[in-house]
């Protein structure tokens, strides 16, 4: 288990890094660090207390469009201060034909070096703008999991002491009256769990089956108790004649029909009784 004062001093420094607030060094800082009453720029004050993508692109803008004019402003001071000079010296400063043409190859060469310089800046600017937006997310990603880790010393400590108290309550709970399953080792467990997975397998194949011999059970049920109905008809119908036959004698009928009609009447008893007994 870690030291909990080297888990504190762990999340110290993270937490130091994270108040620490991080932005673009400021080139402008001496200029914009002078007193002044009033700024000239246009580019919003606060961008420098709360810098954000927007406005880092606005200054840019800005400042190229500035570096640009007094680049355009000195080179035409430099001319002009040159021109004077040759004009009013003494003797005045002529320059040949030839003196010009060099000239002109040495500025061809240095344009050609500049633009040069130009471009691998570029390339650095941009190797720069994807490098600044990888330690971005990096930043951010780096904030989420320190947050994170902040959190956890607290769920440790609530883990330790469930902990604690499971292996209490397990310690003071008598091992004989334990369920035996519960004491198995780990292999002999998984073995139980087989076998028990495989004794419900075959208990739900048999239920399949019934469930598939149901409906076939359901019909041969239903012609049984429609065979039931008739046979409880008849044995009604059989009922009512003898009670018929029984008002009849005790009416003085004449003694031979009754006993025809007696052993007709038991013959059909007898019959119905061996249908609803083989019914049954």
């Amino acid at each position: 288990m870690a030291d909990p004062q080297r888990v504190e001093n762990v999340l110290q420094g993270l937490r130091s890094l994270h108040d620490r607030s991080l932005s673009i060094i400021r080139l402008s800082e001496p200029i914009s660090a002078t007193p002044t009453s009033h700024r000239t720029s246009d580019v919003s004050t606060s961008a420098f207390d709360n810098p954000s993508p927007e406005s880092l692109e606005a200054d840019l803008g800005h400042y190229k469009e500035l570096f640009s004019k007094l680049r355009f402003s000195y080179l035409e001071q430099v001319t002009k201060e040159k021109f004077l000079r040759a004009i009013v010296g003494d003797p005045p400063l002529t320059v040949e034909h030839i003196e010009n043409i060099e000239l002109e190859n040495q500025l061809a060469e240095i344009k050609a070096v500049l633009k040069a310089q130009k471009e691998h800046v570029g390339e650095m600017v941009k190797e720069l703008d994807a490098r600044g937006r990888d330690l971005s997310r990096r930043y951010e990603m780096i904030s989420l999991q320190t947050t994170l880790l902040s959190s956890l010393p607290s769920q440790i400590d609530d883990l330790n002491q469930t902990l604690a108290r499971l292996r209490q309550q397990s310690q003071s709970t008598d091992t004989n009256e334990m369920s035996p399953a519960l004491a198995m080792p780990l292999p002999a467990t998984l073995e139980l769990l087989d076998e028990r997975q495989a004794s419900l397998d075959e208990v739900n194949a048999q239920l399949k089956a019934l469930q598939q011999t149901l409906p076939r059970q359901t019909r041969a049920l239903e012609n049984e108790e429609r065979k039931w109905q008739k046979l409880e008809l008849e044995r009604e119908r059989a009922v009512g004649l003898a009670r018929k036959a029984v008002e009849r004698k005790k009416g003085g009928s004449s003694a031979d029909e009754l006993e025809r009609k007696g052993r007709w009447l038991r013959g059909v008893e007898s019959g119905l009784r061996g249908m609803l007994e083989t019914g049954a």
